[in-house]
């Protein structure tokens, strides 16, 4: 399975599953990212952190480290 920090710029993926813990995950989830939710890789920054991605209709930028525990297909 690969993770949101895989995805090349201009792919829209699907998410699969959030693999962080705690607090962590809650903050993942309450910017609208969860299990079967759509996200359109934007940007990447030039030294790859962070990443732009679209999700349900607005921007956001999230760390690499955060994108690592975003699996997706």
């Amino acid at each position: 399975m690969r993770t949101l920090r895989e995805v090349p710029v201009g792919e829209t993926v699907k998410v699969v599953k959030l693999t962080g813990e705690g607090p962590v995950k809650r903050r993942i989830m309450d910017m609208g990212i969860t299990k079967g939710v759509e996200i359109y890789v934007r940007k990447v920054a030039p030294l790859g952190d962070p990443v732009e991605i679209t999700v349900r209709g607005y921007e956001l930028s999230v760390r690499r480290a955060d994108a690592q525990m975003i699996e997706v297909e």
